[in-house]
């Protein structure tokens, strides 16, 4: 299929304050308060990456790209002589999701490692009931998928020990109600989960597609936890919508055949995901359906293109990776985080922070990590651009340019990306 990158420039939009949680994969908006950590982030020399990413809940597909990602920079920083005259120490830790509750624990377990960095979680649920915790013991907190607008808002408006490599729900919703304006969809039905996450996403897409001058036929939401979705498939049934936006995660394998059996499921109607149902549904995948169910479903997820020698360097990690979602923006947040280290003179979480953005931002241009510190030791400044795009982060320690890509499903019920979108918040 025809890959091509389409650069489109995106105004900012202030999201309302009643939705500021939305986030890949955000379970719950609950936030667990300051906590005081004796497991400060100091300077002794060694660079030390805990991993908050998810072995296990909802997301767990996503768990394998990002820790894969994770590893590869480990490596290749460890390859190129490693950070401050020694190797990068990894130590790994399962987010989980909001439900299973196990993130509070693990991040213990991380900084009294004596993690520098945190890189997760992927859910921005997950990361608002450990943020506190990470960043009052002096470690940063750098996560490669949290999409919430949070983030960049209120107490996180200023500048922190918080990071991230992937784009605020902004963009995607811009760039998902553009796909849908493109696509000639006139009268659209919008199915989502009832929490921060689908709350404001499909507020963001419904916004995108009135501005254009198509119609949202339907917006109705669910219970994170229902078990039942009747209701909601009949709301969209009878608005005979000629597009169907469905906002979800695992329970995507559940409300597909209930669409289909109310005659509006993906083969009669065209449909759309997002990046927290975007998964493989075929063989071999952790959920499945039925073959041909998916196909010509489209769906969008945040990050550029995974370029091939970048794919063959992942699967020369994990052999078994079939789905490649943040493994460059974890990737990226390593070597951001060991170039700042560098920058800094130490790997203590507060100095080092100090340098992140500095690093991704004008100064000249690099792409790796050799390249960058060979820079850095001649006195330049740096720009790193990434496999994961241009990064460019600002104040609030997000990017101001990022990528979502665009993917589609063959008849096995696989992805493949088919347009990457660049944008600017």
């Amino acid at each position: 299929m025809k890959r091509s990158t389409t650069t489109m420039r995106l105004a900012a939009v202030a999201a309302a304050s009643a939705l500021v949680l939305a986030a890949c994969g955000s379970d719950s908006d609950d936030d667990a308060g300051s906590d005081d950590s004796s497991a400060a982030s100091t300077a002794d020399g060694v660079l030390t990456v805990g991993t908050l990413l998810p072995q296990t809940g909802s997301l767990s597909f996503l768990g394998p790209p990002e820790f894969a990602g994770v590893d590869l920079a480990v490596e290749e920083i460890n390859a190129a002589g490693g950070v401050l005259g020694e190797d990068v120490v990894h130590v790994r830790g399962d987010s989980g999701d909001a439900d299973s509750g196990i993130a509070p624990a693990e991040t213990d377990q991380l900084l009294d490692a004596g993690s520098d960095v945190i890189v997760g979680a992927a859910s921005s649920g997950v990361s608002l009931t450990v943020i506190d915790k990470i960043m009052s013991a002096g470690a940063i907190m750098f996560s490669p998928a949290n999409t919430s607008t949070a983030f960049d808002e209120g107490d996180f408006a200023e500048p922190d020990l918080y990071f991230r490599t992937a784009p605020s729900d902004i963009l995607q919703g811009a760039v998902l109600s553009n796909l849908l304006i493109q696509d000639g969809r006139q009268n659209i039905a919008i199915l989502a989960r009832q929490d921060a996450y689908g709350e404001t996403l499909a507020e963001e897409i419904g916004k995108g597609v009135e501005a254009a001058g198509s119609t949202v036929a339907t917006t109705t939401f669910y219970g994170e936890t229902a078990q039942s979705f009747d209701s909601q498939v009949a709301e969209i049934a009878n608005s005979s919508p000629d597009a169907v936006v469905l906002v979800a995660f695992e329970e995507t394998t559940t409300i597909v055949p209930q669409l289909i059996q109310a005659g509006v499921g993906p083969q009669d109607v065209p449909t759309y995901f997002v990046d927290g149902n975007t998964a493989g549904y075929g063989a071999g995948d952790s959920a499945t359906l039925p073959d041909g169910t998916l196909e010509g479903t489209k769906g969008t997820i945040p990050g550029a293109e995974a370029a091939g020698d970048f794919q063959d360097r992942l699967l020369g990690v994990d052999p078994s990776l079939t789905n490649f979602s943040y493994a460059g923006e974890s990737y990226d947040a390593v070597i951001v985080t060991a170039l700042a280290a560098i920058a800094a003179d130490s790997d203590a979480g507060r100095d080092v922070a100090e340098e992140i953005v500095e690093v991704t931002t004008g100064g000249e241009k690099c792409t790796t990590f050799a390249d960058c510190v060979e820079l850095l030791e001649a006195g330049e400044d740096i720009d790193y651009d990434g496999v994961s795009g241009p990064i460019e982060l600002g104040d609030t320690g997000s990017p101001t340019a990022a990528s979502i890509g665009i993917y589609q499903y063959d008849a096995l019920n696989k992805i493949s990306a088919i347009d990457y979108i660049a944008g600017n918040i």
